[in-house]
């Protein structure tokens, strides 16, 4: 296992084009509070995250398209000069229960320009009107919809959050049905063990800006009841790890789910899996989808364009 504790750095001349790090995260800190809030309502929560995302910026050049895969609607996110077959399947985070593809597609556009790849970003259903498995088997769809269409080798699965979870059960679900797996999986700020006790580590519930223990706990009863949680295709941290395909995980020091990014890291790695772990100091949950505001962001961005390179040949 590759493990790496990444510098906040950017590349030389960057930094004056960005804000400086503690307005972005105070930024964060008001995400936290004023949408991911465990008394609101789940309608009310998606409107504000909505609202929030709504002035993401995409490079110029990037296509957009929304379409339906196996009946799950589905944005194809594409920069000019991306490979053809070279395929990201990513699941965007939200605890189950709020997100859109919006809220990746600032990274995937990102991605798609420096790794050459079209990234595919499933709206799958949200609980708690769609409970487990509604998301699992959209995500299961729409990865058979791009099988029809190219080799697995072409394939990486990602996700961020509560979406790192599904791209990694999938990837569990395909070995222990002894079909082909994906090329690697990409795990951003992983969320992969519903009934952890988050509160077990007060200074990481005092450092996290943006997710809360309550919070979470309300996502987990709004996805699967308690007695699921232990279901390694609700919570993959507690599956066996060995015969997974290359795994890139990224997280922040400063995030409640840290421990689960860690965890898998070493677990995965002791079972014989090709793991590159990387930890951000002081980069809070899903920092990683901030290319162009977050430095950290880039160094992950660019980090991120390199495994899928390297996992899907040249």
């Amino acid at each position: 296992m590759r493990t790496r504790r990444a510098s906040r750095l950017g590349p030389p001349g960057t930094g004056a084009l960005r804000p400086p790090p503690a307005l972005v995260r105070l930024g964060m800190r008001q995400l936290g509070r004023r949408v991911l809030d465990p008394g609101l309502p789940w309608e009310v929560q998606r409107r504000r995250l909505g609202l929030a995302m709504a002035a993401s910026l995409v490079p110029r050049g990037t296509t957009v398209v929304r379409t339906v895969m196996n009946g799950v609607r589905t944005e194809v996110v594409a920069a000019g000069g991306a490979r053809p077959g070279r395929t990201v399947i990513h699941f965007h985070g939200g605890g189950y229960c709020v997100g859109s593809a919006r809220l990746p597609r600032a990274w995937a556009a990102r991605l798609s320009a420096r790794a050459a790849c079209r990234v595919v970003v499933p709206e799958y259903r949200l609980a708690p009107t769609h409970a487990y498995p509604a998301a699992l088997d959209d995500a299961r769809d729409v990865m058979n919809a791009v099988l029809s269409e190219v080799a697995p080798g072409s394939v990486v699965l990602s996700g961020d959050s509560a979406g790192a979870a599904l791209a990694l059960s999938i990837a569990l679900a395909r070995r222990d049905s002894g079909h082909e797996l994906p090329a690697g999986c990409i795990l951003l700020s992983p969320w992969l063990d519903l009934g952890r006790n988050r509160w077990a580590v007060p200074e990481l519930v005092r450092r996290d800006v943006v997710l809360s223990p309550p919070w979470l706990q309300a996502c987990a009863r709004a996805y699967a009841p308690p007695s699921s949680w232990a279901d390694p295709l609700v919570s993959p941290l507690l599956a066996a790890h060995g015969g997974l395909p290359p795994l890139l995980i990224q997280a922040g020091s400063d995030e409640l789910l840290a421990p689960d990014a860690e965890d898998l890291a070493t677990s995965a790695s002791l079972a014989g899996v090709d793991v590159t772990y990387t930890r951000w100091p002081r980069m809070w949950h899903d920092f990683a989808l901030q290319p162009g505001l977050v430095a950290a962001a880039d160094s992950a961005l660019a980090q991120a364009a390199w495994f899928v390179g390297t996992v899907t040949g040249p």
